[in-house]
């Protein structure tokens, strides 16, 4: 049964039930990896989404397991909203030879080949080609699929962004560039790299679609992210998705935030929480009462719980398992 929320996709309000905790596991997944890194449990560095779950968890949730992702440093949600075990993501961040990859990858190398997630990157921008090459051999080999290109704002600054969005255009594959802008590359507000209004218009150079929306507004992350999903299955090429969203954490751990003012960030935190927006969404339109919120608010934070728990007393990697899976066996 369609939800009482109008949205393109079709999505019943038991759908909108499932994001909304989905968001919550992502905003609880890295509050607890951050918490585990300043007790010195996880080591390495990492970037963190909180403020961001919108986007993740709005595109995730419209993909099907055959579909495929390329994320970023900051990936924790996509991996996340995609399928990828949280426990096993854990387990990897951890060191640990059940984690997502074998423990040698981190928190900036998450994949899951079975759940359609092509891996995250630490190199920026380094996931278009990926994503291009993939819908490239989807295309090619006649496969119903839609890879999603998940990209940080600075991204946009790459030579790899406009080189593999030009041979997207050439070739017509079924991808999306969906481009996070946080309003923060680094250090380095926006409008100090970049003197267009949007992003989005970038796409208009190449002959694509380009649209900006506000990112933490689920609604418009799913309307616009289903109708460049169904038009890439079709076989009417690619868009590119500027979602405006703001990170409420810095850009890494080491981050102390002085290029930016706490009343700036005070206001995204008490106005545009995509949260607490969602939330506002669900009850205003009678999805889901504040009891029915905290139930499942309850039940991610316990599913983060455990995911942790089970990944900490899971076995660690070894010295020798340093050498293994270098050459394909």
């Amino acid at each position: 049964m369609t939800s009482r929320i109008k949205n393109l996709a079709g999505l019943s309000d038991e759908d909108f039930k499932n994001i909304y905790q989905m968001m919550w596991e992502i905003r609880f997944f890295d509050e607890k990896v951050e918490e585990l890194f300043a007790k010195g449990k996880i080591h390495g560095t990492t970037h963190l989404s909180i403020g961001q779950e919108a986007t993740a968890a709005g595109t995730g949730y419209l993909l099907r397991k055959t579909d495929w992702i390329t994320s970023t440093h900051r990936g924790h949600g996509h991996s996340i909203a995609k399928g990828t075990s949280m426990t096993a993501m854990m387990a990897e961040l951890f060191g640990k030879r059940s984690g997502t990859n074998a423990g040698k990858g981190g928190s900036m190398h998450i994949a899951e080949l079975a759940e359609g997630n092509l891996g995250s990157n630490g190199i920026v921008g380094a996931g278009f080609p990926i994503a291009v090459g993939a819908a490239l051999s989807a295309q090619l080999k006649g496969e119903d699929r839609v890879v999603i290109c998940y990209a940080g704002d600075g991204a946009t600054n790459e030579g790899s962004f406009h080189e593999a969005l030009n041979l997207a255009s050439i070739w017509q594959v079924p991808a999306l560039f969906f481009i996070e802008n946080n309003q923060y590359g680094m250090s380095s507000k926006i409008d100090q790299m970049v003197n267009i209004p949007q992003l989005s218009k970038r796409a208009e150079s190449y002959g694509l679609k380009g649209v900006t929306i506000d990112g933490n507004d689920l609604i418009a992350v799913l309307d616009t992210t289903y109708q460049g999903i169904e038009e890439a299955r079709k076989g009417n090429g690619p868009m590119m998705i500027e979602a405006l969203t703001y990170r409420f954490k810095g850009h890494s751990k080491s981050d102390q935030r002085i290029y930016r003012t706490k009343e700036e960030e005070l206001r995204w935190e008490e106005e545009r929480d995509p949260i607490k927006l969602t939330e506002k969404l669900l009850t205003n339109s009678q999805v889901a009462s504040n009891e029915e919120l905290m139930k499942l608010k309850k039940q991610a934070f316990e599913n983060v719980q455990k995911a942790v728990q089970e990944a900490e007393k899971s076995e660690d990697i070894e010295l020798s398992d340093l050498t293994t899976q270098v050459y394909a066996e």
